[in-house]
C-alpha cells in the first residue's frame, strides 16, 4: 500500500512537469536571439566645453516613405511602437512640442508630459446615427486611439561638432521627434506635424535592446541605436541655425528649397574636408 502511494505521488509529479513544460511557448527559431534584448549602449566620448572649437546645429526630417527608411516601418518592430511603448510604460519622457511662451520654441526639451497625457494624443470619441431596422436612428459611440500607421516621418534635432582633443568631426543626435498626419472627424489630412520630442541620449537605452530588420540578413540583426549613431539612414535638411532661426521653407520652397538642403548638406560635408588640407 505505501509502494502505490509512493508511486502515485512520483506519476502526479511527473504528468505536472509535464504540463508545465507545455506551457512554455517553443523556440521560434534555431537559436536563442540575445545580443540585441542584452546589449549595453556605448557611451559618447566625454566632450569639454574648451574641446568644441566648432559646433553648427541642424535640423533634418527622415522621410518614411523613402526606401532605407522602409525598415523603420516593418510591421515588427516598427520604430514608433519601440517610442510609444517606452513612453506609455514610463521608461521614456516624452516633452510637449507645442511652444508654451515667446521663449519656448517646442524642442528645447522644457514640459515634460506623463503617459497619460501621451496616450491621449491622436484619441478622441466618435458619435454616429446608425439606422435601425424599425427606421429609427440610434448613436453609436467609437472610442478612437492613436493611428500610429499615420507617423510618416521624423524629425531630427542634431549638433555638428569638431572636437580639438580628439580631432573628430561628429554629429550628435540631441532630439527626435515622430511627426504625425493630423486628421478632421472625417479622415481628411489636416496637416502634419511633431507630436512630442524624446531626448535622444535617455532614448539610447531603449534603442540600444530594439532590434531593426536587416533586409540582408536575419542572422546579422542590429539596433536603433545602431541605425542612428551609425547614420544608416536617408534624411533631408529642413533648418540651421541662421540670425533670423528661419527654416529653409520660410524663405526659399519648392525645387529653390531642395537646392538649399543640398546647399548645406554640402558645406557641412565640405567643411569637414577642409578641416584636414594642407
Amino acid at each position: 500500500m505505501k509502494n502505490k502511494l509512493i508511486l502515485s505521488l512520483i506519476a502526479l509529479l511527473f504528468a505536472t512537469s509535464i504540463s508545465f513544460a507545455q506551457t512554455e511557448p517553443p523556440l521560434d527559431g534555431v537559436y536563442q536571439k540575445q545580443n540585441v534584448k542584452t546589449a549595453f549602449v556605448t557611451p559618447y566620448a566625454p566632450l569639454r566645453e574648451a574641446d568644441a572649437m566648432w559646433a553648427k546645429r541642424v535640423w533634418r526630417v527622415i522621410d518614411l516613405k523613402e526606401k532605407q527608411n522602409l525598415i523603420m516601418t516593418y510591421p515588427r518592430a516598427k520604430l514608433i511602437d519601440v517610442i510609444m511603448d517606452a513612453v506609455l510604460a514610463g521608461e521614456l519622457t516624452a516633452y510637449n512640442s507645442n511652444p508654451s511662451g515667446p521663449k519656448d520654441f517646442g524642442d528645447e526639451f522644457k514640459v515634460p508630459m506623463t503617459p497619460e497625457e501621451v496616450a491621449q494624443i491622436g484619441a478622441g470619441v466618435d458619435t454616429t446615427d446608425v439606422e435601425q431596422l424599425d427606421g429609427t436612428f440610434q448613436k453609436v459611440v467609437t472610442v478612437r486611439e492613436l493611428n500610429r500607421d499615420d507617423v510618416v516621418a521624423y524629425r531630427l534635432k542634431e549638433d555638428w561638432i569638431f572636437d580639438k582633443q580628439r580631432s573628430i568631426w561628429e554629429p550628435r543626435i540631441i532630439g527626435i521627434a515622430p511627426i504625425l498626419i493630423y486628421r478632421n472627424s472625417g479622415g481628411e489630412e489636416v496637416g502634419k506635424g511633431p507630436i512630442f520630442w524624446v531626448y535622444f541620449p535617455e532614448a539610447r537605452k531603449v534603442f540600444a535592446n530594439a532590434e531593426v530588420f536587416n533586409r540582408q540578413n536575419d542572422a546579422a540583426r542590429f539596433s536603433y541605436d545602431d541605425l542612428f549613431t551609425q547614420r544608416m539612414f536617408s534624411s533631408y535638411v529642413t533648418k540651421w541655425n541662421n540670425e533670423k532661426d528661419f527654416r529653409i521653407e520660410d524663405y526659399a520652397t519648392g525645387m529653390d528649397g531642395l537646392i538649399e538642403a543640398n546647399r548645406i548638406k554640402q558645406w557641412l560635408f565640405e567643411f569637414e574636408h577642409d578641416l584636414w588640407e594642407n
